[in-house]
């Protein structure tokens, strides 16, 4: 009997000292209501701290975990990456500890984190490690319910869509996961609403820079029809951008419609003039500058092109288009008298159809001698001629005043064919000056049409980006 008793008392005193080790809870007891008396009870929960704190291994872990968006760094476009600074706050329950708050003073407590076990929660997204300082602790609770909070500096993956650049929305996504437990010992559940994260954000975020933050959403990932054991439980977090446009609208957009519409308004200047096409010149030279200036400002990437890029490209084309004008125009205007008459289809399409379009009607053609009276006056002419060179012979004074009359009128003759001549390049000369000019006012209205598109254009998006 004495070792039968013997052995039930240590038996007992056993069970006393590992029963923890096996429960669902350790029921700690505290000598004191002071700090370094819990400490010093919870120095067994230590040793446990490279196992998952469950007392039976087929129960799950749950993590709750929330953050909130302190501030955004920075925007790479060419990388597609986004670089943020979180507050992370992930909070799960150990099985290993529990307490009395009244038995032990407190029911909470401030303890390393490397004395416990902690969940390896990861974001998928992640491209660089996390740079922020360490946090040594965490926050122990009376009920076993463990608080890690951390900063986190993310420099994530994003997919961004620039096409729209700076009037640009980008969503990028933050995927917490277990990196290694599947969902059938580890899942995830949001600690906070999504509204609420959202408005907490905006209220404490001190880094923003050219980027506002609209709201953060956040679902769980459905894995329907998966099996149990073998996916990883995910709780995915949308984060939605917007780009603040003012910079990039005073600094780009303005000085480039400004320069456009100097441009624009040069076609006032007289065509035929040289300093018209060495104003063009000098613009067009302005403007490469400017774009070489202020090409650190646009988005550099190979998946699309911003439509802000197009636009400039237009811009430019558009001067140098002028500029090659002009000079077809100044070419036309000062040599209009050495070309060939006006071929029947430039005539018809630009001064009949492109002429009314430009409100440059035809103008109409001056008198001309017919071509059956120029050829009746040149034969009498050279009727006229001939007799005239034939002296008289006679030497009295009127017959010499009769052939000097003769020769004059010859003479009189010949100038008004040379004026007939004259009228009849006159018209073919005209006819390639009016070309000119309508073509001239064809493109004016080319200019005024497309920087009229282009502002109202800008106006909408820019208008639109800041109501969304």
């Amino acid at each position: 009997m004495g070792l039968l008793s013997s052995i039930k008392s240590t038996l007992i005193i056993s069970l006393s000292i590992f029963m923890p080790a096996f429960c669902s809870n350790y029921t700690i007891s505290c000598s004191q209501p002071t700090q370094p008396a819990l400490l010093e009870a919870l120095s067994p929960v230590f040793d446990l701290n490279d196992i998952r704190p469950v007392r039976n291994m087929s129960t799950c872990t749950n993590v709750t975990i929330f953050f909130t968006l302190y501030g955004i760094l920075g925007v790479d476009e060419k990388a597609q990456l986004l670089t943020a600074y979180i507050w992370l706050q992930c909070l799960w329950i150990n099985e290993f500890v529990s307490w009395d708050p009244v038995q032990c003073g407190t029911d909470m407590m401030a303890l390393p984190s490397s004395q416990f076990w902690i969940p390896d929660i990861v974001i998928n997204e992640f491209m660089e490690e996390n740079k922020a300082p360490p946090v040594p602790y965490l926050y122990l609770y009376s009920n076993g319910q463990v608080n890690l909070a951390i900063p986190v500096r993310v420099v994530s993956s994003c997919n961004l869509n620039i096409y729209t650049f700076p009037f640009d929305i980008q969503n990028c996504i933050y995927t917490f996961n277990s990196y290694l437990h599947y969902a059938s010992d580890i899942k995830i559940y949001l600690g906070r609403s999504a509204e609420l994260i959202t408005q907490i954000s905006q209220s404490v975020m001190a880094t923003m820079g050219e980027w506002e933050l609209l709201e953060i959403t956040a679902n769980k990932v459905n894995h329907d029809g998966e099996n149990q054991n073998l996916y990883y439980d995910e709780l995915e977090f949308q984060i939605r951008l917007k780009r603040r446009a003012t910079m990039y609208v005073v600094n780009l957009l303005l000085p480039s419609c400004f320069l456009i519409t100097v441009d624009l308004f040069s076609f006032l200047l007289p065509p035929q003039s040289v300093d018209r096409s060495a104003f063009k010149m000098t613009l067009i030279l302005g403007y490469t500058v400017f774009l070489l200036i202020m090409n650190d400002l646009l988005p550099v990437t190979g998946n699309t092109i911003p439509l802000i890029n197009v636009f400039f490209s237009l811009c430019l084309a558009l001067m140098v288009a002028s500029l090659l004008e002009t000079i077809l125009i100044t070419n036309l205007l000062c040599g209009s008298a050495d070309f060939s008459p006006v071929p029947h289809w430039m005539r018809v399409l630009v001064l009949q159809f492109l002429g009314v379009i430009v409100c440059m009607p035809r103008m109409n053609k001056k008198p001309r001698v017919s071509e059956i009276d120029l050829k009746t006056r040149t034969a009498v002419a050279a009727i006229e001629t001939y007799v005239g060179l034939q002296e008289p012979k006679g030497q009295s004074a009127e017959d010499l005043a009769v052939y000097e009359l003769k020769k004059l009128g010859k003479d009189l003759q010949a100038i008004r064919l040379k004026v007939d001549q004259e009228l009849k390049d006159s018209q073919s000369s005209e006819e390639w000056m009016q070309v000119g000019f309508i073509i001239d006012r064809l493109l004016f209205g080319l200019y005024i049409l497309f920087i009229s598109v282009s502002f109202i254009t800008i106006i909408i998006i820019w208008v639109n980006s800041y109501n969304k």
